[in-house]
């Protein structure tokens, strides 16, 4: 007979933001007159900056054409798009990245569960608390837990972001092999100083271990002391793989573009303790299960590093900041401690109560969706997410209401 994958059954019953969905949903039915603002989960709701329009369509008219047609395009990506991100999001910033370190795919999200898929089951793996569930869940999936027991997966070591320690955590106690941070953070919005992000390079390095450092949303970083690349600290390209995304710098959410950054000193061990390169064993795994992004699709990833489309995309950046900032100016004001909303375009608020009763009580009394902090992990209970990502006149219009409805 077929059997399942019985790991999936370890998985909670739905995913959190399919659960805000429903609670949403059920909402509107009995509340069909009321409007409703959403800033909870982190779609962009800008449209593409120009430069990338124009990119589009010119690549869109090299397809209808016989002499300019392009078929299956390379699975690691264009290099005129690879050249163009070693170029400005790393050599600019001088780390030492080359084109064919990097691989073009459609997703963050896809590209952070999946790379899971190159080390074996029995690693011991380091998982922030609050986290994007993503992380958890592959990890999960893929056998690597035991139970859920008291709000945590047993088998892995969470590493608690509070407000004690900023929302940065603390080194393990006991060795680890694989370390997930994300930073900017999400959910919280916490930032991690280059001091701090040494530290982890350091402990990766003298420990054999593994660091996947998500920084999709480095270009909300305005503070000019903090790193946007793990390959901004000295020796973070033997133990580092970093993930970005167009999703929230160019609008890419329903476009689809990302990359993965692979350095070539980057390695792995086998059960004998040899060293292996992990850059050959994602591109087997990117070629043998990814057919690449379209190329219109690169070639408007590819107008982000415009003079133009640097632009757009900061002035798109900036949009959302201004958001995050009048959200922190109205929860202050209100008598909330959060952090975030500076370089990030999440707030992470302190509600002083469950995060799904708080959730609950913005959605009925102000017709306002949040994302309740403890759907990101146990330490996020009694927090709430507010996502900057809507338009100005949909922002001051909800933070009214939450002022209503907590007065």
């Amino acid at each position: 007979m077929i059997t399942i994958n019985e790991h999936y059954l370890k998985l909670q019953a739905s995913y959190l933001f399919s659960d805000i969905a429903r609670r949403v949903a059920a909402f509107q039915e009995k509340n069909p007159d009321i409007e409703i603002i959403k800033l909870g989960i982190g779609d962009v709701t800008r449209p593409l900056p120009r430069a990338c329009i124009d990119a589009f369509h010119r690549a869109v008219d090299e397809m209808a054409s016989e002499a300019s047609f392009r078929g299956y395009g390379p699975e690691q990506g264009y290099a005129f798009l690879r050249e163009a991100i070693a170029k400005h999001d790393f050599q600019a910033r001088g780390a030492d990245i080359q084109a064919d370190e990097i691989f073009v795919s459609d997703g963050a999200k896809c590209d952070t569960g999946n790379i899971q898929e190159l080390f074996s089951q029995d690693i011991k793996i380091a998982i922030p608390d609050p986290v994007y569930p993503v992380y958890l869940d592959t990890n999960v999936m893929a056998g690597r837990t035991g139970g859920y027991v008291d709000g945590r997966y047993q088998g892995i070591v969470y590493l608690d972001s509070t407000r004690e320690n900023n929302f940065v955590p603390a080194l393990p106690r006991d060795k680890v092999d694989l370390i997930y941070l994300c930073f900017p953070n999400n959910p919280t919005g916490s930032t991690i100083s280059t001091a701090e992000l040494k530290t982890w390079v350091d402990y990766a390095r003298e420990h054999k271990a593994l660091i996947l450092f998500d920084a999709a949303y480095e270009i909300f970083i305005r503070d000019h002391s903090l790193p946007h690349s793990i390959y901004e600290i000295e020796g973070a390209k033997e133990v580092a793989i970093e993930f970005r995304s167009y999703s929230k710098s160019a609008g890419f959410t329903g476009t689809r573009c990302a990359y993965t950054v692979i350095p070539k000193e980057c390695t792995a061990y086998d059960g004998k303790g040899g060293r292996h390169p992990l850059h050959p064993l994602w591109n087997r795994r990117h070629c043998t299960k990814f057919n690449g992004v379209s190329y219109p699709v690169q070639r408007a990833a590819e107008a982000v590093y415009s003079e133009e489309g640097k632009a757009q995309t900061r002035a798109l950046a900036d949009y959302y900041l201004h958001n995050a900032a009048s959200v922190r100016r109205e929860m202050q004001a209100l008598g909330f401690s959060f952090v975030g909303g500076e370089n990030s375009p999440y707030v992470w608020i302190d509600g002083g109560r469950d995060s799904w009763d708080f959730f609950d009580m913005l959605l009925n009394k102000a017709g306002v969706v949040c994302t309740p902090g403890a759907g990101f992990g146990r330490c996020g209970n009694g927090y709430i997410r507010i996502s900057a990502f809507n338009s100005h006149e949909n922002v001051e219009k909800a933070m009214q209401r939450i002022k209503g409805a907590l007065s």
